[in-house]
């Protein structure tokens, strides 16, 4: 139970109208029960005291009633929905604000569709159980203690006969309810796999399409499919073996509760109306019962939902503001790694021992074979990552010791993959800083070189850019993101790869805009391109994770170390693709 104790908060402020529905459900029984009392004082009525005039007043009385029932089952029905609705939608903003405070790291070890499938599916099954299964218990409990009630008043022998059927009940749900919880997890699991294979491919379709591998998909998905409706089945076949179960013992009940009240209705002793009310009331008494088996099976499917739910809630991020965490006065862009060392796992060291500065407004790049640690750089300076030792600094502040947002709206990523997101161009660029005005949005697409393509599409500044900006070249959604940046006027750049995907003349445009982007900024750059590479003030040469040769690139030409290998190499590169 301790996930439905952890979840109590999120119902604390749902509370009072949870009473309310349940007052109004309780009344809807307590009417049904009388209602039921009253139709066995009806059939004397009729049957043995003939009597018209007290049939009228009865019958007057049951429409009343049942207007009444009616009545109160809408304000039941209209709080129970509104209750269901906002407390999913309050758990799932918080279920989502934690997952944007986690990590890159948490990130880079979960799939897309295993998230969301927590996220949509697992709080959709918690829906029920918190809103919607409190609210019914308060109508079951007034029919179970009411029709109990009026048994024990009425034949406390028939009564007695129905609860020795309780012990019964209890240990088949028991029996079953282990077999329904470890089910009930296996399909959610299984839902949350084909939720990640249905991301995957509809993200990746044109490289599904491209290699011919949608045959390969359909099997894929197909077999994920069927194993998720073998589970299905099997907690099919249990439940479909459960309840009846139930079922069968409380009818049982009834039937020794009619024979055993038949013989006294034959006897005299008791009138055909308290029977057929004692026997109405017995089969009301299967709702309580039937609904305290459907509970305990959806009790059971919950808690697989909050364990997979309450995992993420559990997960601290590796990076968060700490105790004395200050807020970042605004920065000149001196950044400074002193000693640095990395690694995602303790089984592989990225960076080890690296020192670097950048003063303000240089640009520093980093270059180095593939693997070197160029991105892991470009990640613990944004903080994304914090070092495993040494430190990173940013005008003698300790990057640890400052809040993370104060950071942030400092420094820029432009990075080699741009995301985009499926709004307009003016909802991208404006992205970078909310509050911009159209005319601050148009002067930042100006300096980025994007203006010129955007104003000759049929929308303009209003074109959808598709999902991931897939309505867009690659060149065209550098630019934007450029403009993104450059609207966010940040004080420290840091660029990865943002120009290596692109055709020359896509290259050019883009490489101007960073030209002008990097301009009175601290800049660190990753690139492959000699003509990037070559403008730095410095040049920081990275190979295993160490910084192996350092300067400017006059300087480390004439070294003829590691640089000038990878220079040649990729002036050879350079002068192949102009050709």
């Amino acid at each position: 139970m301790k996930y439905y104790r952890r979840f109590l908060p999120f119902l604390k402020p749902y509370l009072p109208r949870m009473l309310a529905a349940a007052g109004l459900v309780a009344v809807v029984a307590l009417i049904n029960l009388v209602l039921i009392r009253l139709v066995g004082r009806l059939w004397d009525v009729v049957t043995v005291q003939r009597n018209e005039t007290e049939m009228n007043h009865l019958l007057a009385l049951f429409l009343l009633l049942v207007l009444a029932q009616g009545i109160f089952s809408v304000g039941h029905g209209y709080l129970a929905a509104w209750i269901s609705q906002h407390l999913t939608a309050d758990f799932r903003r918080h279920v989502f604000r934690h997952l944007q405070s986690l990590s890159l790291g948490f990130f880079a070890k979960r799939r897309t569709g295993e998230l969301l499938s927590r996220l949509m599916n697992d709080i959709g099954v918690i829906q029920n159980i918190a809103t919607d299964t409190p609210i019914d218990l308060a109508k079951q409990a007034v029919t179970l203690i009411g029709g109990i009630a009026f048994l024990l008043v009425t034949n406390w022998q028939l009564c007695v006969l129905i609860l020795l059927l309780l012990p019964a009940l209890v240990l088949v749900a028991k029996f079953f309810g282990r077999r329904l919880k470890r089910l009930s997890t296996a399909i959610q699991d299984r839902t949350a796999t084909l939720s990640t294979i249905i991301e995957e491919v509809l993200s990746g379709i044109r490289v599904v399409k491209s290699f011919v591998r949608t045959s390969w998909e359909e099997a894929r998905f197909a077999a994920t499919l069927n194993a998720a409706v073998r589970v299905a089945l099997k907690r099919a076949v249990v439940m479909a073996v459960f309840v009846p179960t139930i079922t069968l013992l409380t009818f049982a009940a009834g039937a020794a509760v009619l024979w055993y009240g038949g013989r006294q209705v034959i006897q005299g002793q008791v009138s055909p109306g308290d029977l057929f009310a004692f026997v109405l009331f017995a089969g009301i008494l299967i709702g309580p019962f039937g609904a305290a088996a459907r509970v305990f099976a959806q009790i059971k499917e919950a808690q697989g939902a909050m364990q997979r739910v309450f995992e993420i809630l559990d997960t601290q991020p590796e990076v968060s503001d700490g105790p004395d965490a200050q807020d970042l006065p605004p920065v000149r862009g001196q950044m400074r790694l002193q000693h640095v060392s990395f690694q995602y796992d303790s089984r592989q060291v990225i960076l080890h021992d690296v020192s670097l500065e950048a003063n303000p407004g240089e640009v520093v790049a980093l270059v180095g074979p593939t693997g070197a640690g160029k991105t892991t750089v470009i990640n613990l300076l944004h903080r994304f990552y914090d070092p495993s030792g040494g430190a990173i600094t940013v005008d003698g502040h300790d990057l640890r010791h400052v809040r993370l947002d104060s950071w942030y709206r400092q420094v820029a990523l432009v990075p080699q993959e741009t995301v985009l997101f499926g709004g307009t161009i003016l909802d991208n660029i404006r992205y970078g800083r909310e509050d911009a005005t159209e005319a601050d949005v148009l002067a930042a697409s100006e300096a980025a070189l994007a203006d010129e393509f955007i104003t000759r599409l049929p929308d303009g500044y209003q074109t959808v850019v598709g999902e991931k900006g897939v309505n867009l070249s690659g060149g065209q959604r550098q630019r934007i993101a450029i403009a993104r940046a450059i609207l966010k006027n940040p004080r420290v750049l840091l660029l990865d790869e943002a120009t290596s995907a692109l055709d020359t003349e896509s290259e050019r445009l883009v490489q101007q805009a960073l030209d002008r982007l990097m301009a009175g900024r601290t800049t660190f750059v990753v690139a492959h391109r000699l003509t990037t590479v070559q403008k730095a003030h410095r040049i920081i040469v990275l190979d295993k994770g160490a910084v192996v040769e350092s300067g400017t690139h006059a300087e480390l030409i004439e070294r003829r170390g590691l640089y000038h290998y990878l220079a040649t190499l990729r002036q050879t590169e350079d002068e192949l693709r102009s050709a």
